[in-house]
């Protein structure tokens, strides 16, 4: 049986505005390189910074469609190539999100790869050398990529183990781009652009994030994310006051330990 093509509809996976993005290096230049040359890219970095944003951004900037996989523990390799299901009393298939990239020429995005397991990286092997093919054995097909087709994944170097990294035999296949927190001066920027906030709330809520990034190894996995940040600043320019958006927006996503959501909470109310 073979499966239909299913052609993608702008309002589904296209950017009719351009999502805010500022590039901190030559990201975008590298990006869209490697994607003329038909060449895959693994964005490495911590949660919230920009990761996902820098994806829309250039799927706007390369007039594609993107389709987005959160990767996750039960995430397997029939769910991104697709499956057999009953419909109607009829057995048909349905492509996954990884084939309908391909058939459409779009940008395949699978987010924190590392989490999914270990057959998914197998099945995109094909997709990420020269060969630029996805086998699709339950339906006899090998699902040649289009030149504008894209592979992209990411993942957080800081957060994985022996057990959840990726193997050279995948990493070779990538161009890498290191991502991580933009400096002061720019994170102030986002954050007024994002929230619509004040500059020094904006200074004052950067001041803070740097001192729970110190805390990293000291009770924290991970300090405040520029995601967090414009999460806090949303609240205020909502009329939430400081400290509470603070503890609810950050202290409260960064951890569950009391000690450490006192020290949190403590570095926000020496600010605000």
């Amino acid at each position: 049986m073979k499966p239909h093509a299913r052609v993608l509809t702008p309002e589904e996976y296209l950017f009719d505005q351009e999502p805010y993005y500022e590039p901190v290096g030559e990201e975008i230049a590298v990006f869209e390189a490697a994607w003329r040359n038909g060449l895959p890219v693994l964005l490495k970095g911590p949660t919230g910074c920009g990761k996902t944003r820098f994806m829309e951004h250039m799927a706007w900037r390369l007039k594609l469609p993107l389709i987005t996989v959160s990767c996750h523990d039960d995430l397997t390799a029939s769910d991104l190539v697709g499956r057999f299901l009953v419909k109607g009393g009829e057995t048909v298939w349905v492509d996954g999100p990884l084939a309908r990239a391909v058939r459409n020429g779009a940008i395949c995005y699978l987010d924190e790869v590392v989490e999914a397991r270990k057959d998914t990286t197998v099945v995109i092997h094909p997709l990420a050398d020269d060969r630029r093919v996805l086998p699709m054995e339950k339906v006899g097909e090998l699902l040649e990529a289009p030149p504008q087709f894209c592979l992209a994944m990411s993942y957080n170097p800081g957060y994985q183990s022996v057990l959840k990294d990726l193997k050279q035999s995948t990493r070779q296949r990538f161009v890498a781009l290191e991502f991580d927190y933009p400096d002061a001066a720019l994170e102030q920027k986002i954050i007024e652009k994002e929230s619509g906030i004040d500059g020094d709330t904006a200074r004052r809520l950067v001041k803070f994030a740097q001192m729970t990034r110190n805390l990293k190894g000291q009770g924290l996995d991970e300090g405040a994310s520029t995601r967090l940040l414009v999460h806090a600043a949303q609240l205020m320019a909502a009329g939430i006051e400081p400290v509470t958006a603070c503890n609810s927006a950050v202290a409260q996503a960064l951890t569950d330990d009391p000690d450490m959501l006192a020290a949190v909470s403590e570095l926000s109310a020496s600010l605000f």
